[in-house]
């Protein structure tokens, strides 16, 4: 399984909790590496303009111009990506294979399938709004300015959204799984924090805690595809798609994305609308979706149970049976 594969022999929770934390250190150290462009340029910026450096964190993101300011916001979670990769090669002598899936080789066909399903939900939705509520929409697109925006957004965000996804659904998912002996501890643990990292951005300051519903529920959400699935596939594509499509079509002045998007709202945010909506209806749409796709059974075991004993567990062969998607590996292999 997902979680158990981390595992290694003749380690008890006080090892994988040593290991873990250095590992955050190092994680944490990455990301606060990569701020640093960013951090710089704004620094530079405002004290050309005369500003200083008091700056208000909820216009942080308009001082530079607006694909400059996003490149280097993204540059970030490259340098993320990266401690990522190192922490889990160097301190954990783990595959990054086994952190990804629990099936022999990764899958696209997952990524693409959730990242197809996703954003044509994103295009639909949206025009749909534009068609319904035209005066809540002004039309922004500029052609340059957008494909420059494209260039960034298609190279750079997929490693945003698999650095969130590697950090939590993988690493800390398999970390926190192994020290506490279950899957409900990591699930809810995970989502929590998923959901404490949005804390900052903007959206809270204009909605309010409300939205914190949002992304921990989406924090579930994604954790759910983890386990159910055996693997990130679903919810990286899941993920990139969300994230990309919110760059490229409708931004706000108060979204932590500002970007030159196709479209800029100007209503209010409604809480019924992008906070409860997403996560008591379409969510649960989507896993249903997901689960009659891949065949998922045994819900209550996979998103609760206890970790199977190292004796079982067979890292080359985790997936369900009759799965459309699994490359099988010839027995005896």
């Amino acid at each position: 399984m997902f979680i158990e594969q981390a595992r290694k022999p003749n380690m008890g929770s006080g090892d994988y909790f040593v290991r873990y934390f250095l590992g955050i250190v190092i994680i944490a150290l990455g990301y606060v590496i990569g701020q640093i462009p960013f951090t710089v340029a704004v620094l530079a910026k405002s004290m050309a303009d005369g500003t200083g450096i008091n700056i208000d964190p909820a216009k942080i993101m308009s001082v530079l111009e607006p694909n400059l300011s996003l490149f280097l916001v993204l540059l970030t979670f490259v340098a993320t990506m990266l401690a990522i990769f190192l922490v889990v090669k160097l301190v954990h002598k783990q595959s990054f294979l086994s952190l990804t899936t629990a099936r022999p080789q990764v899958d696209w066909k997952r990524i693409f399938f959730a990242f197809g399903v996703w954003a044509t939900f994103s295009v639909v939705s949206t025009l749909a709004l534009y068609w319904a509520y035209p005066e809540d929409f002004v039309v922004a697109f500029k052609p340059v300015p957008f494909l420059i925006l494209l260039v960034i957004a298609t190279l750079m965000i997929p490693i945003q959204t698999s650095a969130e996804e590697y950090l939590f659904r993988g690493y800390l998912m398999q970390g926190i799984g192994l020290m506490a002996g279950n899957r409900w501890v990591p699930l809810l643990v995970t989502s929590v924090l998923f959901g404490g990292m949005h804390l900052m951005n903007p959206e809270v300051g204009k909605m309010g805690y409300i939205v914190m519903v949002y992304y921990i529920g989406t924090g579930f959400f994604l954790g759910i595809l983890t386990l159910m699935d055996d693997g990130l596939e679903l919810a990286l594509g899941f993920h990139a798609a969300n994230n990309l499509l919110t760059a490229l079509l409708v931004t706000s002045d108060w979204t932590a994305f500002q970007t030159y998007s196709v479209f800029k709202s100007t209503a209010e945010p409604d809480a019924t609308l992008d906070v409860l909506l997403p996560v008591v209806v379409v969510f649960p749409i989507l896993l249903f979706i997901f689960s009659r796709r891949y065949g998922w059974r045994d819900w209550w075991p996979k998103l609760t149970g206890k970790l199977q004993p190292i004796s079982t567990v067979n890292t080359a062969d985790h997936g369900n049976p009759g799965d459309p998607d699994l490359p099988q590996r010839p027995h005896g292999l």
